[in-house]
């Protein structure tokens, strides 16, 4: 039995793999579950067998994508001094979410999400709205905020106020070092207005 279990845990690894690999070079449109199998070296059957539809694919290949490292920023929020959680958060959250990686999903959210909603559906169900309901828990708890959702976010979109200037090609992907810098600037400026 173990081994059946590894089998299939093998098979479904493959096909994430080669998923991520078609959505990244083909998009989500583009992308065909009989390219997918071909790149896993698999049947088309077999990825049905474990993905009920492309969207449930496409929301699994980012699920593994956040397990492997991509929500971890979350567990600063539990450090005791305030300042400290905020900042380790920020550093964190813009680690992940300024990563070429998160940037190519995002192009790809914007370029295919207005004809495939359910791009969009998959995207949100798995990494924004559970960082959000983390982050106003956080607000609520430290900084005794009533509309917890709005100071979420104003922080989130002070962080992402890069993104957009390096997914149109104005800035390059600024370095780690620019990175904390501005997490910095933006935890400083939040505490600020929160006195």
């Amino acid at each position: 039995m173990a081994k059946m279990e590894a089998k299939r845990e093998r098979n479904r690894s493959v096909i994430l793999r080669a998923a991520r690999e078609v959505f990244r070079s083909e998009g989500y449109i583009g992308a065909g579950m009989d390219d997918i199998a071909r790149r896993a070296g698999v049947t088309k059957q077999t990825v049905y067998r474990y993905f009920e539809s492309k969207e449930a694919l496409f929301q699994a290949s980012l699920e593994v994508r956040r397990a492997d490292g991509g929500s971890g920023f979350l567990d600063a929020l539990d450090e005791a001094d305030t300042r400290e959680a905020l900042l380790r958060f920020a550093e964190g959250f813009l680690e992940v979410h300024m990563s070429e990686d998160h940037l190519a999903s995002v192009r790809l959210l914007l370029s295919e999400g207005p004809t495939a909603p359910e791009l969009t559906r998959a995207y949100f169900a798995v990494g924004p709205r559970r960082t959000e309901e983390r982050l106003a828990e956080f607000l609520r708890e430290r900084f005794r905020l009533d509309d917890a959702e709005y100071g979420v976010r104003l922080l989130l979109g002070g962080l992402l106020s890069l993104r957009m200037h390096v997914l149109v090609g104005l800035i390059p992907t600024p370095t780690p070092a620019e990175l904390a810098a501005h997490a910095r600037r933006i935890v400083s400026v939040f505490m600020h207005s929160k006195s």
